[in-house]
């Protein structure tokens, strides 16, 4: 893999959607995000969302096959696969997939020391696909106990602390940890008691932030195809910004900018 073909090493390089039924993501996102979809390169199952034409996330239907919920997963890319789950075991983290071949390169699902998931690529990275950029998502954001302790786990099995210039810088900024690529913020890392929130199924996670225009207008597609508002439009430091659920429980954050 090349840093040249999109994302750096050890940053986020994809994100995708588990869900039980392709027909029902695809009919939410498209009204809600105005995406437009078409088949995926691994086969009957899974698609990948479209802006504009140019791809901005995958989604599978593997979600009721496994037994586990609907949800948004971020990915990072990596030289070694087998190199980065071997750190995320030794750091108190978890592999629950892989590493697999999948199409041209190679997948781990992992689950780091708080709970939180995530997924780990080896192989060829989209061109053009970039956090912040284009057709992307905004960026992400972690939501953990500690964020000094999430810091210190993702920067030790990703080499955030090497200093050469396709690696991440971290930096911690009002009072959240802020990982950076060529001087554009990519992914926020954000502690507190996410599990003190009065809804059981907010743990730990990678949360995704999409740009739209008009959050309002995003909120009304949601409610009408069947989603949920988990946090009304607000300001934000980022900006106008809104916490949605989807038709089937995933999480995720519209909001109006480009930037946590």
């Amino acid at each position: 893999m090349s840093a040249s073909d999109g994302a750096g090493l050890g940053q986020p390089c994809w994100v995708s959607l588990l869900t039980a039924d392709l027909a029902t993501a695809h009919d939410f996102y498209g009204a809600v995000l105005g995406w437009t979809f078409r088949a995926g390169s691994f086969g009957e199952g899974f698609s990948v969302a479209l802006s504009d034409g140019k791809p901005v996330a995958g989604l599978s239907d593997a979600a009721r096959s496994m037994g586990i919920a609907a949800s948004w997963t971020s990915y990072f890319a990596v030289a070694d696969a087998d190199v980065v789950a071997s750190r995320v075991r030794e750091r108190g983290g978890t592999v629950a997939v892989g590493p697999l071949a999948v199409g041209n390169g190679r997948v781990v699902l992992a689950a780091d020391s708080a709970g939180a998931v995530f997924g780990i690529w080896e192989g060829k990275n989209l061109p053009g696909w970039r956090i912040g950029a284009g057709a992307a998502p905004a960026w992400l954001e972690l939501r953990t106990r500690d964020a000094f302790a999430a810091a210190m786990f993702y920067g030790e099995i990703f080499d955030w602390t090497v200093d050469r210039p396709d690696r991440c810088e971290v930096r911690y900024e009002d009072d959240a940890v802020i990982v950076r690529s060529g001087g554009r913020t990519v992914a926020c890392i954000r502690g507190g008691a996410v599990e003190a929130d009065p809804d059981p199924r907010i743990r730990p996670r990678w949360h995704v932030y999409f740009r739209v225009d008009d959050v309002e207008k995003a909120v009304e597609a949601a409610l009408g195809s069947g989603g949920a508002v988990v946090s009304e439009p607000t300001h934000s430091r980022a900006g106008r910004e809104a916490t949605l659920r989807d038709r089937e429980g995933a999480l995720f954050t519209v909001t109006e900018k480009s930037g946590c």
